[in-house]
């Protein structure tokens, strides 16, 4: 894939992580454990819950490889979408458009394929139905935990960008995409030449689909999905404990927060790595705030938290 890109369209680039891309990707994960055995812990613990899901449909939309029907993941429209948004616009999906593109899969069964093509309108609703099933069943549980991971991609990703620009930030994107500073190639099985449409380009990252890239295009916005940074950790508890001295200084939650602050998060997310509540991590982040540690600033409708320089030299501790 190659984008001619304009200063308008680098001006307009976006973050954003997608709960419905991360379940769809997850269906290949289920199919092929091998291709991705960093997510075995995650496939152990809903192995006992598949049973009563139908994913026959969902299988035949994604296959094991190549072209997965795009309706499935529309492009997010916010940096944090919730599920239940993104299922709502799979279930606004044109018919006309579901079918045109189940007919574009290949390798899946025919049978199911032509049934859904029959009455894309129904296919549609069924799908959206599976994918509720399994996400209740597979994926909420484990939801925080892939977006804690994402958020701080998003938020490492954001301040790339805003410091050292387009350049740096491709250059440390993926092999896989190159940037030449007017067009961004993207190693893909095709490869043509293509203008973004007047909206941007929004770039995400993702687990399930590690190690790979993914590319969206017209009619959709532009969107290009690369590797989350981290994924070794994603199924590991928790930040590593904190160093005597600086538990004993400040506490031994409050260190661990600032220890787990080494990249920005929102309350929320802390929450989940830490396994307090929410109302715990706010009381500890005014303390460590109000001492000058770390810093809250609002983007969009979150509080993202990082750590101020003084708060990085305390976490270092003795040089």
């Amino acid at each position: 894939m190659i984008w001619t890109l304009r200063p308008e369209d680098v001006a307009r680039i976006r973050f954003a992580f997608s709960p419905m891309w991360e379940l769809v990707a997850s269906l290949r994960t289920l199919r092929d454990p091998a291709r991705q055995a960093i997510h075995l812990p995650w496939i152990t613990g809903v192995r006992g819950h598949l049973a009563g899901l139908d994913l026959a449909e969902l299988f035949a939309l994604v296959p094991p490889s190549g072209y997965l029907a795009d309706f499935l993941t529309p492009p997010p429209d916010t940096p944090y979408p919730d599920f239940a948004a993104e299922l709502d616009r799979v279930r606004r999906t044109p018919p006309d458009v579901a079918a045109y593109e189940a007919g574009l899969v290949e390798g899946a069964d025919p049978a199911v394929i032509g049934r859904f093509r029959d009455d894309p309108e129904a296919g549609v609703a069924r799908v959206a139905g599976a994918l509720e099933a399994y996400w209740a069943a597979c994926f909420a549980e484990y939801w925080p935990r892939v977006r804690a991971l994402l958020e701080r991609d998003v938020l490492r990703r954001s301040r790339q960008l805003a410091h050292g620009g387009a350049r740096e930030l491709f250059a440390a994107l993926d092999p896989a995409v190159v940037w030449t500073g007017e067009r961004l190639l993207v190693d893909r099985p095709w490869c043509e030449p293509a203008g973004l449409h007047g909206d941007g380009l929004v770039l995400v990252p993702s687990a399930f689909y590690w190690p790979a890239v993914a590319v969206m295009s017209a009619p959709y916005q532009s969107m290009l999905v690369y590797p989350v940074l981290g994924v070794g950790g994603l199924w590991e508890d928790g930040p590593p404990p904190a160093p005597g001295a600086l538990a004993a200084l400040i506490g031994r939650s409050r260190a661990r927060i600032l220890l787990a602050l080494a990249e920005p998060s929102t309350t929320s997310a802390l929450a989940h790595r830490m396994a307090v509540t929410p109302g715990a991590v706010s009381q500890h982040l005014r303390v460590l705030s109000g001492s000058g540690l770390t810093v809250g600033m609002r983007i969009g409708k979150e509080v993202v938290y990082r750590r101020t320089a003084t708060g990085d030299a305390l976490a270092a501790g003795p040089s």
